[in-house]
């Protein structure tokens, strides 16, 4: 199990994130992502990784543990309110973590991220990759709003356009 696990990793290269995700995907989940934050005051980002290099697979670095980090290096967590949320494609594991800030993430049961997770990893699982990431950016963009207060004023603190995480 743990080899097959490795295998995985190891042939799933960066390049072919950009050919799941092409251009066209990338910019739809960026419009996607714009059109949901005018309906809250919620940052979204959205991180895509292929596969995990060798050292962090040795380590056991679970998806969870790598959605935080990156929560951590894309600085979603410094927005004004805490209130961003980082949806994390790990391509390889056809697994998807959400990671949300302490401004909302006291006022949304995990369970709800959990389901939204789930959610999105079956449609990984049967193919359709954008279709799942507009699915996962609807679903938190509702419960930003539900959970969250409605724009005053937009400003825009995180970028829309999804990160291609390199290895």
């Amino acid at each position: 199990m743990k080899t097959k696990h490795w295998l995985r990793h190891a042939f799933y290269p960066t390049a072919r994130v950009h050919t799941v995700f092409p251009r066209s995907a990338m910019k739809a989940i960026a419009q996607a992502i714009h059109a949901a934050e005018s309906r809250h005051d919620g940052e979204i980002r959205v991180a895509l990784e292929g596969a995990l290099d060798w050292p962090e697979l040795w380590r056991g670095i679970t998806p969870r543990a790598r959605a935080i980090e990156l929560f951590a290096r894309l600085h979603v967590w410094d927005t004004a309110d805490n209130n961003g949320v980082l949806i994390y494609l790990l391509l390889a594991e056809r697994a998807v973590e959400i990671v949300a800030d302490r401004g909302i993430a006291s006022r949304v049961e995990p369970a709800q991220w959990q389901a939204l997770c789930r959610s999105m990893e079956q449609g990984l699982r049967e193919g359709r990759h954008l279709d799942a990431v507009l699915a996962g950016v609807a679903g938190v963009s509702a419960l930003l709003a539900e959970h969250s207060t409605a724009p005053t004023q937009r400003r825009n603190e995180l970028s829309d356009w999804p990160v291609v995480v390199k290895r």
